[in-house]
């Protein structure tokens, strides 16, 4: 059998794992054992309390009031949720990327990789506008000398300019 730490590994990439644990320790008042990792890590990947025991081969019983006593009390109490019933077991990863600690990309290449060769990206401006990130962006993609794309062949209405 895998170890524990071998298991819903893609739970690393998509989430803030280091943080998570050490903010559930501290509301759990102690490190968190590795099968609470490996709940937690389950959870976060997707997967319902049941289809954690089946990969686990465990009893979907004893998975549930493990995370109920566990996982779900330390994450409910964490996010201020302390009152509320766990409708759904995805409520747990919901509360969580509400709280932060989902990364924002999962992507494992740069992006220098999708672009051309010579292809030159400058980020000319950030504002914040109406609680949005605003990035005006200059992309300059060098075409060949024989392209046959022409500033007249280019459909720019200039009347419409702002």
């Amino acid at each position: 059998m895998a170890s524990t730490n071998d298991r819903f590994v893609e739970a690393e990439s998509r989430w803030d794992l280091k943080t998570l644990y050490a903010d559930l320790a501290a509301v759990k008042g102690k490190p968190l054992t590795p099968v609470e990792k490996l709940h937690l890590r389950g959870l976060l990947c997707g997967n319902s309390p049941a289809e954690i025991a089946e990969k686990l081969q465990k009893n979907p019983k004893g998975v549930e009031t493990d995370l109920c006593a566990t996982i779900y009390r330390y994450v409910k109490g964490f996010v201020g949720k302390g009152i509320e019933k766990i409708e759904n077991w995805r409520n747990i990863a919901e509360w969580l990327d509400d709280a932060g600690y989902k990364t924002q990309s999962s992507a494992k290449f740069p992006v220098k990789d999708l672009l051309p060769q010579n292809c030159v990206v400058n980020v000319t401006n950030i504002n914040i506008d109406k609680n949005q990130i605003v990035f005006f962006i200059n992309l300059r993609i060098p075409t060949s000398p024989d392209s046959e794309l022409s500033i007249e062949n280019l459909d720019i209405d200039d009347n419409n300019a702002n």
